[in-house]
């Protein structure tokens, strides 16, 4: 029931993930007056989808703090129940993102070992994808957070990727060692010295990212999400640019003309539709964030995304490494 444009949104995307995902199924939770006749208008869903009626719904303006008090009743509460109870193997929204993070810290619990999740994005680079995180979830981070988000980031790797030794680099000021603040610093020497299945890379910059220089770029959710809204105006910003430079005079819409196919797929390239969702990781349950602003193709790349995720044996992967890390972190930070 959450996002810009409400469940219209989420039918239409199902739409598509039923032919890509043939064996999933599917439950909606929320208000069934507003669901079932989108639902009835996709003969091709069929039985694969299960509507739960609530009325309550969390609004994008609501404070977490409220909704984990007054919120249990509403549509994202329950989705994530249904995880929790183990009816779902994975929650997916497109609304509120602290209300999403609370309610999901609440009914799942954070993994053994890990101290705070985070939440991961998959980024187009010039070598073909690497994952960030944090982009949201903390704005600040100690060195124990920052080595469980490179834990949690190689898992993902490894899992959804298909990376066998992912490398990992700090998001730092400047690629020198003496650069930097405590925490990364000292996050860069736990990592530096860990047993984990990883080519720790050091410290990145922000241009690295975009070149791929690494696998898994780990950061504060400050840092991180400033960052991801950063990439996303200034790819934005492009398109436009140059849809004005193709369509100013008839020279330019030749031009455009002559070179639609190479145009198409840089439009692809730069679409943040076809990388849309945020992965909550390092819960005792899998959770998926999609863009609240995302139409249908965007909200099925989410889906994508959540079928992936159930399937990948993820919280297994990062419980396995955090323990073989086991009590590093702490005496190394403090040290």
């Amino acid at each position: 029931m959450g996002g810009d444009a409400g469940p219209g949104v989420v039918i239409a995307a199902l739409g598509r993930s039923v032919l890509r995902h043939p064996t999933a199924k599917f439950i909606l939770h929320g208000d069934e007056t507003q669901l079932a006749p989108l639902v009835a208008k996709h003969a091709k869903l069929g039985p694969r989808v299960a509507i739960r009626h609530t009325a309550e719904q969390v609004r994008m303006e609501d404070k977490p703090s409220i909704v984990l008090r007054r919120g249990r009743n509403t549509s994202m509460w329950r989705a994530i129940e249904s995880v929790k109870n183990k009816e779902a193997e994975v929650a997916i929204s497109a609304g509120n993102t602290g209300a999403l993070m609370a309610m999901s810290m609440f009914q799942l619990g954070v993994l053994e070992g890990i101290s705070r999740p985070a939440i991961a994005a998959i980024w187009p680079t010039k070598r073909g994808q690497s994952v960030v995180l944090d982009v949201g979830a903390n704005v600040s981070s100690d060195a124990e957070q920052l080595v469980d988000f490179a834990v949690m980031g190689e898992a993902f790797a490894r899992a959804i990727l298909g990376l066998e030794r992912p490398s990992v680099g700090l998001l730092n000021v400047g690629s020198e060692d003496v650069k930097g603040h405590d925490s990364v610093k000292s996050a860069a020497n736990i990592l530096r010295n860990a047993s984990l299945p990883i080519e720790f890379h050091g410290f990145v910059e922000g241009d690295d990212i975009a070149e791929g220089t690494v696998d898994v770029v780990v950061t504060d959710g400050f840092t991180g999400n400033i960052a991801l809204k950063t990439a996303e105006g200034t790819a934005k910003m492009f398109v436009g640019f140059l849809r004005a430079a193709l369509t100013r005079s008839l020279l330019g819409r030749i031009g455009g003309l002559l070179a639609s196919g190479a145009l198409k797929a840089l439009r692809r390239k730069f679409d943040p539709r076809s990388a849309n969702g945020g992965i909550f990781l390092g819960l005792n349950g899998i959770v998926v964030k999609s863009h609240g602003g995302t139409d249908a193709m965007g909200f099925a790349s989410a889906l994508d995304m959540a079928v992936d995720m159930a399937q990948s044996g993820i919280i297994a992967r990062i419980v396995a490494d955090r323990a073989h890390l086991g009590h590093a972190v702490p005496e190394a930070a403090a040290s």
